[in-house]
């Protein structure tokens, strides 16, 4: 079991300490989420609340991920990185797979992309993009960021992306491992088939065990059942060593929490979620690994 702390909602200032932090205590990875601008009124409802409302205030905080990440990485010699998510079909994909590749590069290959196909469509018209086919777009990015990171000549003739021979420099001599979001069937049968593992909302363990058994089902139905897959996944009813055992029995492989919030500390004060952090390695962290 690999632990992942969530950069989410955490001031810039707080990510390169909360990340050696993370590293000196036994933390796994660190994730950083996205989004580029908050619009004062948003059309579409957010679909992980049952009101659909955000779960956050118009001023949280929204770096960069790969300007964050990139920072972390730099501060760090083993903690590995990864989005939870990463809006990809609001980008180009050439600029995505520079991104992602270069932090890969200078990381070491300590760098995964978790993708989702977006819900905001206001942010999708920002950044000029089509929000009516996110979807089929992510589908056909995935091939072709995975071309541009092979290195050499590539070319790619697709429904949305089409171009002759050309090479991205300098190649990533690391893989980059896939991680898909999201809970409708189409989300689940991407990252099942196209992805290298999925990254839950927050869910009971019994939702887990029903959202992993279909993963699974649609792994061997692609024929890959025999490759490794990460379930990274939240969880509302685990937060002791041995819940969290239990886990791993279903199959996840990575538990995500903001440590700080189960000990009452707030977002606001770094020496506070320093100290949650710390407290969750020394009673969880240690004890389901010893």
């Amino acid at each position: 079991m690999k632990f992942v702390v969530p950069m989410a909602f955490s001031h810039p200032a707080h990510c390169c300490a909360l990340a050696r932090a993370a590293e000196q205590t036994g933390w796994d990875c660190a994730a950083v989420s996205d989004h580029v601008v908050h619009p004062e009124r948003i059309r579409a409802p957010y679909p992980y609340t049952p009101d659909g409302a955000p779960r956050w205030q118009p001023d949280a905080p929204w770096p960069d991920p790969w300007v964050a990440i990139g920072a972390m990485a730099a501060t760090t010699e083993r903690l590995e990185f990864f989005t939870n998510i990463f809006v990809l079909p609001m980008r180009n994909p050439f600029l995505v797979a520079k991104a992602v590749g270069t932090a890969s590069l200078i990381s070491g290959g300590r760098v995964a992309l978790g993708i989702g196909v977006g819900w905001m469509e206001d942010e999708f018209e920002l950044l000029g993009q089509d929000f009516r086919t996110r979807g089929r777009r992510a589908d056909e990015m995935i091939a072709v960021m995975r071309k541009l990171w092979a290195g050499g000549m590539v070319e790619h003739h697709g429904r949305f992306y089409d171009f002759d021979r050309l090479q991205m420099s300098p190649a990533c001599p690391h893989p980059i491992p896939l991680y898909g979001g999201g809970l409708s069937d189409v989300a689940l049968r991407r990252a099942a088939v196209l992805c290298d593992g999925w990254i839950s909302d927050l869910h009971t363990m019994a939702e887990l065990r029903e959202i992993v058994a279909r993963l699974r089902r649609y792994r061997r139905e692609a024929d890959r059942s025999e490759e490794a897959f990460s379930i990274i996944a939240a969880v509302s009813d685990a937060f002791d060593a041995d819940r969290i055992r239990r886990l791993g029995d279903l199959g996840v492989t990575h538990y995500t929490t903001m440590p700080w919030l189960l000990y009452g500390a707030g977002m606001d004060v770094v020496e506070d979620k320093l100290a949650g952090l710390r407290r969750f390695a020394d009673e969880v962290i240690a004890k389901v690994r010893g």
